[in-house]
């Protein structure tokens, strides 16, 4: 029997496909009868999730063939290196161009598997089934797949859209804190970009995201999906709107790539993004006090880092010149014109930009 859950659909022609929203969604074999054409299945998963969720997922894909493979839990790990190990096993097990792959896991796992099945045989079908805040809210829903570069962040990659996304609410009952937190850094992004009720609904239950309450989290899930799904509808490969969900991420890819990609959750990262961007807003005279003061306290109230402690201005301005948003030699920022209105631009004082560093990082 299926699941009660709700659809929303990203709606892209003939390559629309439903995000599945709800409780129980992984022991839900009619939805993924209905959502998984192909009789041979590759799970992909981490030695965090697998042990979790990966028996209930290989038996709501039943009758089906399925092979799993796992990988190291960890952005370290977002490598070529381990896509080439996803590639071994669709190879050693005969996987022709009519399989699927199945993300179960956070945003690393969807990232790769998702990038493996963009190249593996010039391209095959892929689900995404996501276990974090993070990936359920933002990195499984647009078709966005790759890897990490020492020199950058998702520096290598590819445009491929998933055929569905199952996100099954309950897996965030066994999400540690710290990455909860880092999963309401990707909410709150799009309070700020494209909805100010919203990031005014974010200040007034921030207590109840914080202990992880259900209808809560499912109001977040539904709406973020909500906003990025009109966005990626409209500019599927980034050519102007999308580029507004990089809000706070030139500065927080920047951080991540500087420090190896290990120290700190992407969500941590982009939380300091953020206050860099709207300090950065706040500067050129587009935030009022009032509104950075908003911004700056719901960050800090959901524990997510408002300032960097270990990294020079220097060190981050490099970093963000590799940034894939990087036009003509110009880093292009994503800005606000006020709470829920983003911009795209590379027409800012550099003068601003190095102060905002200097005033929310390690100093020179």
């Amino acid at each position: 029997m299926a699941t009660q859950h709700e659809t929303l659909t990203v709606a892209l022609g003939n390559r629309s496909y439903p995000i599945l929203i709800g409780r129980e969604l992984l022991r839900d074999r009619e939805s993924f009868t209905r959502l998984v054409a192909a009789r041979d299945v590759l799970i992909v998963s981490n030695t965090t999730v697998a042990p979790l969720y990966l028996g209930a997922l290989e038996e709501a894909l039943r009758p089906r063939r399925t092979v799993a493979t796992l990988l190291p839990d960890g952005e370290t790990y977002k490598t070529l290196d381990t896509v080439g190990r996803i590639l071994d096993v669709l190879v050693a097990n005969r996987f022709g161009r009519d399989c699927a792959v199945v993300a179960l896991g956070g945003g690393v796992v969807g990232d790769m598997a998702g990038f493996a099945a963009a190249i593996y045989q010039r391209g095959v079908a892929f689900v995404q089934v996501p276990t974090t805040l993070l990936a359920q809210v933002d990195s499984a829903v647009g078709g966005k797949t790759g890897v990490n570069h020492p020199g950058g962040k998702n520096l290598i990659g590819a445009f491929h859209q998933p055929q569905a996304v199952v996100a099954d609410t309950t897996t965030l009952a066994t999400l540690a804190p710290r990455e909860l937190r880092a999963g309401l850094a990707e909410v709150v992004k799009y309070g700020l970009i494209r909805d100010a009720a919203f990031f005014a609904w974010l200040e007034s239950h921030a207590e109840t995201l914080l202990a992880g309450e259900p209808a809560s989290l499912a109001h977040v899930i539904r709406r973020s999906c909500e906003i990025k799904a009109a966005i990626v509808a409209q500019d599927e490969l980034e050519h102007g709107e999308r580029a507004l969900l990089n809000f706070g991420h030139t500065f927080g890819h920047a951080i991540e790539s500087a420090t190896g990609y290990g120290r700190w959750l992407h969500g941590e990262a982009v939380g300091a993004g953020m206050v860099m961007a709207a300090t950065m807003s706040h500067a050129s005279g587009l935030l009022t006090d009032a509104e950075l003061e908003r911004i700056i306290r719901l960050i800090e109230r959901l524990g997510l880092p408002v300032c960097i402690p270990d990294v020079t201005p220097d060190v981050l301005l490099e970093h963000m010149r590799i940034d894939k948003k990087v036009l003509a030699g110009h880093v292009r920022l994503v800005l606000l014109r006020g709470i829920g209105t983003a911009f795209v631009t590379a027409q800012y004082d550099p003068g601003l930009l190095r102060s905002t560093l200097e005033g929310l990082s390690a100093g020179t």
